[in-house]
């Protein structure tokens, strides 16, 4: 819903937008502004205030080269489109590249901590079955 007095131009094909903005008017917004886009809890958490190694981290960004974080609750703000971030999931860091459609998001969602599990065969002497072994 626009606001009154505001005019939306349609949205061209292949544009991103989130939430009716597209990329130049988030990356112009504040935080404050952006954070009335998001959903309830990075809203939350945005309106309280970035912390210390929050507001760093943002400032390492504006540099060039990947970025090494163990900041797994940052939310993911336009400034950061198209910046490589590595996410520490407790033991390794995983490289990002930080896309339009994760705004909003936090960096942890995109580094998992567990690993799926891929059980192998039986081994011999597991199970009653497996003492038959066939000699071909």
């Amino acid at each position: 819903m626009a606001k009154k007095g505001t005019t939306r131009l349609p949205k061209r094909k292949g544009e991103f937008t989130y939430r009716g903005r597209n990329m130049e008017e988030l990356k112009s917004m504040s935080i404050d502004e952006f954070a009335e886009l998001v959903k309830a809890r990075p809203r939350r958490s945005l309106k309280r205030g970035l912390s210390d190694d929050k507001k760093r981290l943002l400032d390492k960004l504006k540099g060039d080269g990947v970025v090494r974080t163990h900041l797994r609750d940052m939310i993911i703000l336009p400034e950061m489109v198209d910046r490589k971030i590595s996410v520490y999931n407790g033991r390794e860091f995983v490289s990002i590249t930080i896309q339009p459609e994760m705004l909003g998001h936090y960096l942890g969602e995109f580094a998992s901590t567990r690993r799926m599990v891929k059980h192998g065969s039986a081994g011999v002497g597991a199970t009653k079955s497996s003492k038959f072994v066939p000699l071909k």
